[in-house]
């Protein structure tokens, strides 16, 4: 049974998650730094463009001003990673400097998918690990994995400006 219910909290969480990658984001479409999104998705280009030594210092090629790479290293190579999708389905949307501010429904669809992704590989599996050896009561157990999968501040931070956080806990 707890099997069952673990189902169905994850697929809950996950129907949580996407509602809220379905509204707008800070800074869309508004110059010069473009908001959550372009952080993002430049982090990206930077990663992928650049060699790992001049992805944390100011360059020609790597303006810190806009959107430093201001994450620690794991979370950069998840941005190369990311990166290399991205750049397979489309090269210009990781462009080095001409991508700035670039948006479009396709890949702020890619950003939202990995995400996702990223939720459902690393974060939520880390989750149910957790939950599963606490030392509680099944229905306490179940309240615990709830509590932490639906928590509002990390949904709206990942999902709502395409953000990464859960990849780091």
């Amino acid at each position: 049974m707890e099997g069952v219910v673990t189902a169905v909290c994850v697929l809950l969480a996950l129907t949580v998650r996407w509602a809220v990658s379905l509204y707008p984001y800070s800074g869309a479409r508004k110059p010069p730094m473009f908001g959550d999104y372009e952080a993002q998705r430049h982090w990206q280009e930077v990663t992928l463009n650049l060699p790992v030594q001049q992805w944390y210092f100011n360059s020609t090629d790597n303006d810190l001003l806009y959107w430093g790479l201001d994450y620690p290293p794991l979370t950069a190579y998840h941005s190369l990673l990311c990166g290399y999708i991205a750049r397979a389905i489309n090269p210009d949307w990781v462009a080095l400097t001409s991508s700035r501010g670039y948006e479009s429904p396709e890949h702020k669809l890619f950003m939202r998918a990995t995400v996702l992704v990223a939720d459902l590989l690393i974060y939520i599996p880390a989750v149910i690990l957790y939950c599963s050896y606490l030392q509680e009561t099944p229905k306490r157990r179940m309240a615990s994995l709830m509590c932490i999968l639906l928590y509002p501040g990390l949904i709206l931070i990942d999902y709502g400006h395409f953000q990464y956080n859960s990849v780091s806990l």
